[in-house]
C-alpha cells in the first residue's frame, strides 16, 4: 500500500489493516525470513498540508520471522509485535549535500522521497528495529562445538575443550 501525500491532503487520514503474506516483505541479506503473515493495521495522516508535508503513521503490527539462533544457527521463530507512532518528512526538507544539526526530537523521524510512502518498507523498518540483537533458539542452548563444529544440541562430540594458541607458549616456558 503506498501513502500518497497528493492523496493524503485530500483526504487527511487513511485507515489502513494490510496483511503480508509469508515471503512477501523482503529482507536481502539479513539473515531474516518471513514465514507467517504480518499484519499492519491504523491510519495515515498528513499533519501539515500546505507547509512540511509531515506525514504521521499510528497503529500496530504483529507477524513471525525466522532468524538463526546465535548459538546453534538453527532457524528460530520469533513473533513480532510493535506499537506504531511513526512521523516523516519530505527528503526535501534536508540541506542538498549539507551538513545539518539536528535537535534530538528530529532523531525520531524518517523521511520519504517519490511523494509518499510504501507500507511494506515502513514495516521491514519495524520489524528490523523489533529483532534482538542475539536471538537465542532455547535458553539452555549448547551451541556449535568449535573444533568438530557439531550441534551440541543435537549430538554429543568427544572434542577436547582446552584449546591451547601457541603464540603463547614463549611467555609459559620464559617463567622456568
Amino acid at each position: 500500500m503506498f501513502f500518497d501525500v497528493q492523496v493524503l491532503a485530500r483526504k487527511r487520514k487513511i485507515r489502513f489493516d494490510e496483511v503480508f503474506p509469508p515471503g512477501n516483505v523482503d529482507f536481502p541479506d539479513l539473515g531474516v525470513r518471513q514465514v507467517g503473515p504480518l499484519r499492519a493495521w491504523g491510519e495515515a495522516e498528513l499533519l501539515d498540508a500546505l507547509g512540511a508535508r509531515e506525514i504521521r503513521l499510528r497503529g500496530k503490527m504483529e507477524g513471525e520471522v525466522e532468524i538463526c539462533c546465535a548459538r546453534c544457527l538453527e532457524p528460530t521463530r520469533l513473533p513480532i509485535s510493535a506499537s506504531l507512532d511513526l512521523f516523516y518528512r519530505p527528503m526535501t526538507t534536508l540541506a542538498a549535500g549539507a551538513e545539518v544539526a539536528i535537535s534530538t526530537d528530529e532523531t525520531e523521524v524518517g523521511f520519504y522521497e517519490s511523494g509518499g510512502l510504501e507500507l511494506a518498507e515502513i514495516v521491514r523498518e519495524q520489524v528490523m528495529i523489533q529483532l534482538p540483537m542475539r536471538a537465542i533458539c532455547v535458553e539452555d542452548c549448547r551451541g556449535i562445538c568449535p573444533l568438530c563444529g557439531k550441534n551440541r544440541n543435537r549430538e554429543a562430540c568427544r572434542c577436547q575443550e582446552t584449546l591451547s594458541d601457541t603464540r603463547w607458549e614463549a611467555l609459559r616456558n620464559w617463567k622456568n
